[in-house]
């Protein structure tokens, strides 16, 4: 018996390292410091490693903001970051996470942009989704906690079905793949990750009624946790439709029941904006937004 079991554990070692090679050949996973994936991209005076670089703080002052990238572009995948934003007057400050396929005229691009507030007013983030050069999809909604006392994990999963962007876990914006109706979806460009911290008070804030203060500069944002699951590019051809990706898998192809509920209560609860309703911007419905597709 003792022999068997011994032929067993190799069996097993064998077939875990098997699982181990091919997912490093197949996708990026979560690197253990900002520098191993990313690089800085605008005013690097403006961007601190903490912690031997597992964590950074962003910088915005009266002199610029600041921002980085991932060194890569990936086909699918989920991304995401813990982040702490701007404690107390932060209005007319977006801190942004997102990805974008870098092109001027086809862009895709997934949107977290977290729009600073008057102190004691709740922030908020807004999303937008851009497919082959469309975007003004936005919508906005309230958090639900103060995201300025504590690191909370943002994350969007992107790959042939939906994107999905998550807070803390809770959906908050799923737009499907509707291809087969005509409507643009992002799966032909690769996106690489994005961060920045910069000034827009000219909209940010209650439509830019609220200025930022700069007497309370500078302003601070901190980021640890950097994860990114998904197919660099250039990779391996049959990454981004290979059934082996766990994003791909059928767990991730719809919301579970439970997410299913956790979207409603925010949708309900904290939704203050959708594109989808605003009759001034669109007297048309726009058609990735009519009921049941």
């Amino acid at each position: 018996m003792a022999t068997l079991a011994w032929k067993n554990n190799i069996v097993v070692a064998s077939i875990f390292m098997h699982v181990l090679v091919f997912y490093s050949y197949s996708a990026s996973g979560r690197p253990a410091t900002f520098v191993q994936d990313f690089k800085i991209t605008w005013a690097d005076s403006h961007i601190r490693q903490i912690d031997g670089g597992r964590a950074i703080q962003l910088i915005l002052d009266r002199n610029s903001g600041c921002g980085f990238a991932s060194k890569s572009k990936y086909m699918f995948g989920r991304v995401s970051m813990k982040i702490k934003l701007i404690p107390g007057d932060s209005a007319g400050t977006v801190t942004a996470f997102y990805m974008n396929s870098d092109t001027d005229t086809v862009r895709d691009e997934l949107d977290f942009e977290f729009l600073g507030n008057r102190s004691g007013q709740p922030y908020t983030v807004q999303t937008n989704m851009y497919a082959h050069g469309k975007g003004d999809r936005e919508q906005r909604v309230n958090l639900w906690f103060d995201p300025a006392t504590d690191f909370h994990t943002y994350s969007i999963l992107w790959n042939h079905h939906h994107v999905v962007f998550y807070v803390d876990e809770v959906p908050i914006r799923v737009y499907k793949n509707n291809e087969a109706r005509g409507i643009p979806y992002p799966k032909v460009q690769p996106m690489g990750v994005y961060s920045t911290l910069w000034e827009a008070d000219d909209w940010a804030t209650r439509g830019g009624l609220e200025k930022i203060d700069w007497s309370k500069a500078p302003f601070y944002a901190y980021y640890k946790d950097f994860d990114i699951e998904g197919c660099p590019v250039p990779g391996p051809g049959s990454c981004p439709s290979n059934p082996g990706n766990w994003w791909e898998g059928a767990s991730w192809q719809e919301l579970s029941a439970v997410e299913a509920r956790r979207y409603r209560w925010v949708r309900m609860n904290h939704m203050i904006y959708d594109y989808c309703s605003d009759k001034s911007r669109y007297p048309v419905t726009p058609p990735e937004c009519v009921a049941g597709i």
